[in-house]
């Protein structure tokens, strides 16, 4: 039976795919040009993140986070750990604490609503799943991404059923809404910075929904800060 949480998500979704259209993968410079930022200075965000994942029992896995994700976070035994800075407009201060070039240059971006290190065991399959609902876009960096064989990223981002290899201080911007998973096929911990960011050009009618949608959420980070600021 489906949950309380997959029934509104899919609900939400329809509406903003009645509405909201685009490629699964978008333009940078469009929809997010403070992207420049975060790559100008990805060797620090890479070095703060490597000093997070020294002690990684500290850093909570996903479903711990939102139980209700466990299936594509509990699913194989194998980690999948975040560190979340910001959530939805509400930042977490002793997260932010830890990773001060990160929280300055979130600080200064404010298209930026939430913003997390992503930490991927070996062997870790996230398997495909949607977003909740088109108000916000995700940008995907990667920190420190192991290698394959042949020099490549073995890390694979696959994004309505096309295959992505992001490597270090690279990045990609796409509508989670579409199907995606991502396997990290390398030896070692795969790091990326996740950021969600704010949708701009939509329907008025949806740009107010969505401004409703990010503050309940917002609010309830809010309520619950403490299980997500740890540090």
């Amino acid at each position: 039976m489906a949950s309380l949480y997959d029934l509104s998500t899919s609900a939400i979704r329809g509406i903003y795919d009645r509405r909201v259209s685009g490629a699964p993968v978008l333009d940078v410079d469009s929809y997010f040009p403070d992207a420049r930022r975060f790559q100008s200075v990805w060797p620090q965000l890479r070095d703060e993140a490597l000093r997070v994942a020294e002690d990684l029992r500290r850093v909570p896995r996903f479903h711990e986070l939102m139980p209700e994700q466990a299936e594509i976070s509990a699913n194989d035994g194998r980690d999948w750990r975040m560190l979340v800075l910001k959530a939805y407009g509400t930042p977490l201060p002793r997260n932010l604490e830890r990773c001060p070039v990160l929280a300055s240059t979130v600080d200064s971006s404010p298209d930026v609503l939430s913003a997390a290190l992503s930490f991927l065991a070996p062997g870790k399959h996230v398997p495909e799943h949607r977003g909740p609902f088109r108000g916000v876009i995700r940008f995907y960096m990667g920190l420190s991404v192991p290698a394959a064989a042949d020099g490549s990223p073995a890390a694979v981002l696959t994004i309505d059923h096309r295959e992505h290899r992001v490597g270090n201080g690279e990045y990609i911007l796409w509508d989670d809404t579409f199907p995606h998973e991502v396997l990290n096929r390398g030896d070692q911990v795969r790091i990326a910075l996740l950021l969600d960011i704010r949708r701009r050009g939509m329907p008025l009618d949806m740009a107010l929904l969505s401004r409703v949608l990010i503050g309940a959420v917002g609010l309830s980070v809010r309520l619950s800060r403490g299980k997500l600021d740890h540090a």
